[in-house]
């Protein structure tokens, strides 16, 4: 089976520098690795398959057959890694913490300990730790 810190290994060092992050990396048993990445101004297919040729080029398939997939995190995912909270400050999202409470307003003040929610009430603080998931409520205008 290949390994996950492999996989992330080359991405990091394909990533670094470039303005995207790493979200996440999932290695299935059967070797399905499925690779999430993005940017602040959101990650384009050619840098999708540009990731995925290094990893293909850092990995021996004679050895090891795989399936390989690279892709930015889709719109209803909850936020893996604080970059999107960075990413995604000022916008509408919905809380949830880790008693099962939901609060919706918008991501404020967002730093490596947590962020703040300003809903239509009153301003929330919270520690990434009492935070089960959050996600970005899409919007029509």
């Amino acid at each position: 089976m290949i390994e996950k810190e492999k996989i992330q290994g080359l991405v990091e060092e394909f990533i670094s520098g470039t303005g995207l992050f790493l979200v996440s990396v999932k290695v299935s048993s059967s070797n399905r690795i499925i690779v999430l990445a993005d940017k602040n101004e959101g990650i384009t297919i050619d840098e999708c398959a540009a990731i995925h040729r290094h990893i293909e080029n850092g990995l021996d398939r004679v050895n090891e057959d795989f399936e390989l997939q690279v892709s930015s995190p889709g719109l209803d995912m909850p936020f893996g890694v604080i970059e999107q909270y960075l990413k995604n400050e000022g916008k509408k999202v919905e809380v949830t913490d880790n008693e099962g409470s939901k609060y919706i307003g918008n991501l404020k003040n967002v730093t490596k300990g947590g962020f703040e929610l300003e809903t239509k009430s009153k301003l929330l603080s919270f520690n990434f730790e009492q935070i089960k998931s959050t996600r970005v409520i899409l919007t029509i205008k």
